[in-house]
C-alpha cells in the first residue's frame, strides 16, 4: 500500500446532527511512519504540547494511532476493513473501476433498516458508493437527495445503467436486498443471502421466518411502547418487596411481558433447530439473520433499559447468545454495531417512548448503567467487560489497532494493555478533529445551545445551535488535556496511568479559570451525552473516551 498524504479526521456534528464526530476530509500531510518505525518518545514529547495539530501529529505516532490511520487511507481507496465512514467499496475489484450502485444509508447509524442493507453489501462484498442521509428525527435531508427520493425515505439505492446511464431509485430495504442479492449471484461468485431456487424447503423456512421476525416486532413494539398492564396483583404485589431480586416479577410477568417472551422462546428454538448459530446450515449468515439482528439488536438495550429484562448473557436464550457470538465475529456486523447507550437514544424519535415496567428492580439498576449514572459504568477506573454488553466476544476494536498494539488474543490479553489501546483508539478520534469537537461541545455553555430556527424530534438533537464563545477556548484547553491523558503512552500500569490523571487534573484547575468551569464542565458533558457507537468509535473506545470526560468533569468540581 503506498503512502498518502491524508489526515482522517473526526468531524463533528456541528453541521449536520447532534450526536455526530466522525467523517472524513482530506489536508496535506507528510507521509505517516510504518508501524515500524514510529519514534514514541516523539509521540510523548509531542503529546504534552498544547496545540490540536500537534495532539493530532502525537496521536499518528502511537502505534494504535498509526495503524488506524493508515487504514483510513486505505478505506478511502475502497478498499480494507467495514467501516460505518467508508464511502467508496471496491473488495476485489480494480481502483479504475466504478460502481453502479450508490447505496443511501443514515448518517447516525440509527436506521436498523440501513443497518441490514449494508451489512447485505458487506457480507456478498458488492461493489458501491456509500453517502449518508440525516434521518428527519435529528436532521434536515439535502435537497440533492430529495430530487432523487422525494419521500425521503431510508434506506435507497440509485442503480445506473452501465449502457443508458439512466438511473433507477429503490426504496423498502427488503426489496433493495432481494434486487442486490439476485443481481449479484453464485454464479459470478458472490455469496448466496438466499435458498436456491428450486429449494421449497428453504423458502417454506424463510416465510416462516419473516413471519416469526414480524410477530417478534409486534410483540416488541407492545412491551415497550405501551404501558404495562397487569402482572402483580394483591397478595403477590405485597411480597414484591420481601423476596430478593425479581422472584416475584419473573414469576407473574404482565401479559405483554409474557406474550414477548412466549416469542423470543420461537425464535430461540428456531435458531437451536440448526447446528450452527443461523438460521439455516451456513458458514455465514444469510437474509432472514440480517432481517432479524438489526431489531434484535434493539430489543436487547430497550428491554434491559425500560423493563430490566435481560436477554442475551442470562443463560434463558442460548440460540440467541450463539446466534449473537457469531455476529460479534463478523466484521460485517461490529462496523455497524450500536451500543445499548446509543439505542436508547435513537428508538424514542423513531418509535416512540418507552414506558418504565417489568422487572423493576433490575430496571433501575441496568437504566443507570447504560446511562452513566450509577457511579461506575462512565468512570474510572472501567471494570475490564460490561456484563450486558459483553466487549470480549469479538474483537473490541479495529482488529489493525490491536495487532499494532501486540495483542494477538483479545479474550486474554492484559488489561492494562487493552485498556490502553481502547484509550488511544478515543485519543486518536478526538485529536484528529480537536478544534471542531471543541467548538461543539461549547453548546453546552450557559450562553450557548441557542436555536432558533429548528428542533427534532431526537431530544439530543440541535444541529443548528451555537456554541459559547466566551468560554470555547477554555472548552479547547480542557479537551486537549483529556486527549493527552487518552494518548497516554508512558505508563506500563494503571497506577502510573493514575498518575497521569493527577497531573492533568492539576492541569485542568490551572487552565480553566474558576469562573468559567460550571460551564466547562456542561460542555465536556454535552459532548460526552452525544457520542455514538459505532459512528464516532467502538464502544470500548467510547468506555474510555466517556469516562475520561467525567474525570475532567469531576476534577473541574
Amino acid at each position: 500500500m503506498r503512502a498518502a498524504s491524508v489526515r482522517t479526521l473526526v468531524t463533528t456534528l456541528s453541521t449536520t446532527t447532534s450526536i455526530h464526530l466522525l467523517l472524513t476530509r482530506t489536508n496535506s500531510f507528510s507521509p505517516l511512519l510504518s508501524r515500524h518505525n514510529i519514534h514514541l518518545s516523539s509521540a510523548l514529547q509531542m503529546a504534552s504540547s498544547t496545540s490540536w495539530p500537534e495532539l493530532q501529529t502525537a496521536s499518528e505516532l502511537t502505534a494504535v494511532g498509526n495503524a488506524l490511520t493508515l487504514d483510513a487511507q486505505l478505506r478511502k481507496t475502497g478498499y480494507g476493513s467495514p467501516h460505518v465512514s467508508n464511502t467508496l467499496r471496491l473488495f476485489d475489484k480494480p481502483a479504475t473501476y466504478k460502481p453502479l450502485i450508490t447505496l443511501y444509508r443514515d448518517e447516525a447509524g440509527w436506521c436498523p433498516y440501513c443497518e441490514k442493507t449494508i451489512m447485505l453489501i458487506e457480507e456478498k462484498k458488492i461493489p458501491c458508493f456509500v453517502s449518508v442521509v440525516p434521518m428527519r428525527s435529528y436532521g434536515d435531508k439535502p435537497a440533492e437527495f430529495l430530487k432523487l427520493v422525494p419521500n425521503g425515505l431510508l434506506p435507497a439505492l440509485v442503480i445506473e445503467d452501465e449502457v443508458t446511464g439512466t438511473k433507477k431509485t429503490i426504496t423498502e430495504s427488503q426489496v433493495i436486498m432481494e434486487i442486490l442479492d439476485g443481481m449479484h449471484p453464485v454464479s459470478e461468485g458472490y455469496v448466496a443471502m438466499l435458498p436456491d431456487r428450486g429449494d421449497e424447503d428453504g423458502w417454506q423456512r424463510t416465510q416462516v421466518l419473516a413471519r416469526l421476525e414480524r410477530e417478534l416486532f409486534g410483540a416488541w413494539c407492545g412491551l415497550i411502547f405501551r404501558p404495562e398492564m397487569g402482572g402483580l396483583s394483591g397478595g403477590l404485589a405485597a411480597l414484591q418487596n420481601l423476596l430478593p431480586g425479581n422472584a416475584i416479577e419473573e414469576a407473574n410477568p404482565s401479559p405483554t411481558m409474557k406474550a414477548f417472551i412466549e416469542v423470543l422462546d420461537k425464535v430461540d428454538t428456531e435458531l437451536r433447530y440448526t447446528p450452527g448459530p443461523w438460521f439455516f446450515e451456513s458458514d455465514h449468515p444469510l437474509m432472514i439473520d440480517l432481517i432479524f439482528v438489526s431489531h434484535i439488536e434493539r430489543m436487547l438495550a430497550s428491554c434491559a433499559h425500560w423493563k430490566g429484562l435481560q436477554i442475551r448473557g442470562s443463560g434463558k436464550w442460548k440460540g440467541i447468545d450463539a446466534w449473537f457470538d457469531a455476529f460479534d465475529q463478523r466484521e460485517s456486523y461490529l462496523a455497524f454495531k450500536s451500543d445499548f447507550y446509543t439505542n436508547i437514544q435513537d428508538i424514542p424519535p423513531q418509535y416512540g417512548p418507552g414506558y418504565d415496567g417489568g422487572f423493576e428492580s433490575k430496571r433501575k439498576e441496568y437504566s443507570s448503567a447504560l446511562l452513566g449514572k450509577d457511579g461506575k459504568s462512565w468512570n474510572l477506573p472501567l471494570s475490564p467487560d460490561v456484563e450486558l454488553e459483553p466487549l470480549f466476544k469479538g474483537p473490541p476494536l479495529n482488529p489493525v489497532a490491536l495487532e499494532a498494539a501486540g495483542i494477538t488474543d483479545y479474550t486474554n490479553a492484559d488489561q492494562h494493555v487493552m485498556q490502553k489501546a481502547c484509550r488511544q483508539h478515543a485519543g486518536w478520534k478526538l485529536a484528529s478533529n480537536g478544534e471542531n469537537v471543541s467548538k461543539f461541545a461549547a453548546r453546552g455553555g450557559s450562553k450557548g445551545a441557542s436555536n432558533n430556527r429548528k428542533r427534532f424530534q431526537a431530544p439530543l438533537a440541535d444541529p443548528y445551535a451555537n456554541p459559547d464563545t466566551s468560554i470555547q477556548s477554555y472548552v479547547s484547553s480542557a479537551l486537549q488535556i483529556v486527549c493527552r491523558t487518552l494518548l497516554d503512552d508512558a505508563a506500563k500500569t494503571d497506577e502510573e496511568h493514575d498518575e497521569v490523571l493527577a497531573a492533568g487534573k492539576s492541569d485542568l484547575v490551572s487552565s480553566v479559570p474558576s469562573a468559567a468551569r460550571s460551564d466547562v464542565a456542561n460542555s465536556l458533558a454535552y459532548v460526552r451525552d452525544r457520542v455514538g457507537v459505532p459512528r464516532d468509535m467502538p464502544l470500548a473506545a467510547a468506555r474510555q473516551f466517556r469516562a475520561h470526560l467525567n474525570w475532567a468533569i469531576s476534577s473541574l468540581k
